[in-house]
């Protein structure tokens, strides 16, 4: 059996839709939680796939969140090896940093159920799935695109949305993993940032469960093509 490990942060912010496709495809799932697991002990070698998950933090804060050295370092070997790495929202963030691309605030939070255009690269690869169609936003940093890297997707706010770097490496910024169904637990545990951001759990939720069941499903084909594509 093929082993996926999944590098988390938060356990509301998980593999979410991806674990059933990931099961489908015959990967054994595991979860490190960062800050708490020894992230330097990890044999990235005897990983098929390894992902990287979203967080309410920076990938830019060690000095705020010293495991980040360890988690960068653990993503660099990756990226030397050429095996598959996905990252999602700060994962996606982490894999751009350790390409050598900057990360910083964005002009403005994306927090909520919107479109992200697809470039011509994105509509001819796994992210095509996507469409035009909403998908779950939630990030106020943005990263720059890391050199040699193919951008795959943007929105008005954030210019560099999804990015890939061959076969293997795919960053997406937004959360095509999210399942409507645990989408609760996002309010809860982001409550603070969401009042924060002047936006009601209210509206969110309600946009969920409109948005959500379509979008978990586009995030399934999105993943499915990207996994037969490693083959």
């Amino acid at each position: 059996m093929k082993t996926a490990l999944a590098v988390r942060h938060v356990h509301f912010e998980d593999l979410g839709v991806f674990s059933s496709v990931l099961e489908a495809h015959g990967y054994s799932i595991a979860y490190a939680d960062a800050g708490l697991d020894d992230l330097t002990a990890i044999d990235e070698a005897a990983l098929d796939l390894l992902v990287v998950l979203g967080a309410p933090i920076g990938a830019h804060e060690d000095d705020l969140y010293p495991f980040l050295e360890a988690e960068l370092s653990l993503i660099r070997r990756r990226l030397a090896s050429g095996r598959p790495i996905l990252g999602l929202c700060l994962g996606a963030q982490l894999i751009a940093r350790a390409l050598g691309a900057e990360v910083r605030p964005g002009p403005a939070k994306e927090i909520g159920w919107a479109p992200v255009t697809l470039t011509e690269a994105g509509l001819a690869g796994p992210l095509r799935h996507l469409g035009a169609e909403p998908v779950l936003h939630w990030h106020g940093d943005a990263f720059a695109l890391p050199e040699g890297a193919v951008r795959l997707a943007f929105t008005e706010i954030c210019p560099n949305q999804a990015f890939s770097k061959g076969p293997t490496v795919l960053g997406i910024q937004f959360h095509p993993e999210a399942a409507a169904a645990g989408f609760e637990r996002w309010l809860i545990g982001h409550a603070a940032e969401i009042a924060g951001a002047g936006l009601s759990p209210n509206d969110l939720r309600r946009d969920a469960q409109l948005h959500g069941p379509a979008a978990a499903e586009r995030g399934r084909r999105m993943l499915e093509e990207w996994l037969q594509g490693l083959k």
